[in-house]
Formats: structure tokens, C-alpha cells, sequence
């Protein structure tokens, strides 16, 4: 009798696991929760059958059972945790490309405001370069027919006679020599000489045209630039305004320039060559 009672009781021992193994209690569903993966969260079981929390009699299958979920959720996060990590360094790689993008075109902006800078200036450069130089065009033109005396001489000729003397001729050569490549000049001869009505004409036009003739011959002054008068017998007015009478004959030589090489030089090209 007493060996059947322990037989039973060895029996139950054996039959209590696996009835809590095989219908284990579970705390109630708590309302699903969203994860990151988007799958209803895990489910854990407050209590394994008769022996409570810690079940000293659980099999290996069992373990692995509760194991298992745990780990594919934790490949999962895994996964979405490269991918997140990707999506963000791709997302930085596009932010970092158009901010250097946006700052290649901002540069190019900035230098292409340089460049019109540059260019409003170099006009503004011209344009007043421009205007000073008509501006001095202008003045030229408008004095183009104003002439000053650069130099004077008085050649003296005995009476009745029109050759000209070797002073007068050393004379005429230095008021020749500044002449010389110059430009907008006019040379002015008058003679005059002692006497009456057209006989003191006469005589005064040809000792002006024996001045002439040197200029012309000895020193290749052009004729259309000379301009030449018989005074006769016109009286000569000295410093003091006095009117004073000479004998014989004297001839008036004036060298008269103009403001042409001063209009050249204004209208000249920026490379430095001259205006022709």
C-alpha cells in the first residue's frame, strides 16, 4: 500500500511540468503599440504554470521558443538601423552637395558683379577721357584761327634798293629755323618804304616779295603760308603811339602760329601714335 502511494505521488511530480509547459498562463493583450518596424511589440508571459516566473524543469525547446522572436526583432532593428543610417548620410550628402553648390553659384555671382564693376568703371574711364579730349577739341576748333606772334624782325633796305643784306638774311634764317616741323603757321610780310602814291607801293612790294623769295627758296616755306603787302609809304606808329617817318625801305616779318598742334596732340590715340 505504501509503495502504491509513492508511485502516485512520483507520477504527479512528473505530469505537473509538463501540464504547466503545455498551458502556460499569459498576462491579458495589452493594446498594441506601434514600432519601428511596424509589427504588433512582443508579448511576455508573466507566469509559466505551476511554477511561477522561473520554471527550473523548462526544456531547451521552450527556451528557443521564447528566444527566437526576440532575435528576428533584433535583426530587424538591425536592419533599420543601416537603413536610417544610410538614408541620413544620404540625405547629409545631397544637403552638403547643394550647400556647396549654392556657394560655387554665389562665388560666380560675386565675380561676375566684379567683372560688371570692373567694366563700369573702364567705361566711365573712357567716357571721361572721351570728354576731356572734346573738350579740347573744342577749344582747338574754336581758336583754330586765332594766331600769336611766335616771332618778329625788321629788315631794313637802303633807299632804292630791294637786296637783302647779309644781316637781313641771317635774320630771316633764324626765324626760318623755328619753323621748322611746326604745323598751323602762317608767316606775314609787309613792306613798306619812303616816297609817294603808287612809286612808294611798288617799291615796298618788292623788297617784301625779295623776303619772300629767301623764305620760299632757302627754306622751303611753303608759299600758301605766307601772306604778303606793299604798305608804300604807311606811316609807323613806335612805343609811345607817335607816327614816325623812315627813309628808304624796311619789310615787317611776323611768324604767326595757331592753336593745330595743340588740337593734335588732344586728338591723339590712346596708343600714343600722333593723328595725321
Amino acid at each position: 500500500m505504501k509503495n502504491r502511494i509513492a508511485s502516485i505521488l512520483l507520477a504527479s511530480l512528473f505530469t505537473l511540468p509538463a501540464l504547466a509547459q503545455t498551458a502556460p498562463t499569459t498576462a491579458p493583450a495589452a493594446p498594441a503599440a506601434a514600432t519601428a518596424t511596424g509589427k504588433q511589440p512582443l508579448t511576455i508571459e508573466t507566469k509559466e504554470g505551476f511554477w511561477g516566473r522561473v520554471n527550473p524543469f523548462a526544456r531547451k525547446k521552450y527556451v528557443q521558443r521564447q528566444l527566437t522572436p526576440v532575435a528576428g526583432r533584433l535583426n530587424e532593428l538591425d536592419e533599420l538601423t543601416a537603413t536610417n543610417t544610410r538614408s541620413i548620410k544620404d540625405v547629409d550628402g545631397r544637403a552638403q552637395s547643394g550647400i556647396k553648390l549654392a556657394a560655387d553659384r554665389a562665388s560666380e555671382a560675386d565675380q561676375h558683379a566684379i567683372d560688371a564693376g570692373n567694366r563700369a568703371n573702364a567705361a566711365q574711364t573712357t567716357a571721361q577721357q572721351a570728354n576731356t579730349r572734346l573738350t579740347g577739341v573744342e577749344t582747338a576748333v574754336g581758336n583754330i584761327d586765332q594766331y600769336h606772334a611766335i616771332n618778329q624782325a625788321e629788315i631794313l633796305f637802303r633807299p632804292g634798293q630791294n637786296v637783302l643784306s647779309k644781316n637781313a638774311k641771317e635774320a630771316l634764317d633764324g626765324m626760318a629755323t623755328t619753323l621748322k616741323n611746326q604745323r598751323g603757321y602762317v608767316v606775314e610780310v609787309q613792306g613798306f618804304s619812303s616816297g609817294k602814291g603808287q612809286t612808294a607801293i611798288g617799291n615796298s612790294q618788292k623788297m617784301a616779295d625779295a623776303v619772300v623769295r629767301y623764305l620760299v627758296l632757302s627754306h622751303e616755306i611753303p608759299v600758301y603760308r605766307i601772306f604778303v603787302v606793299g604798305m608804300g609809304n604807311a606811316p609807323k606808329t613806335d612805343a609811345d603811339g607817335k607816327t614816325v617817318r623812315i627813309n628808304g625801305g624796311r619789310v615787317e616779318v611776323s611768324m604767326l602760329k595757331n592753336n593745330l598742334d595743340q588740337m593734335a596732340s588732344t586728338t591723339a590715340p590712346a596708343d600714343g601714335t600722333q593723328a595725321k
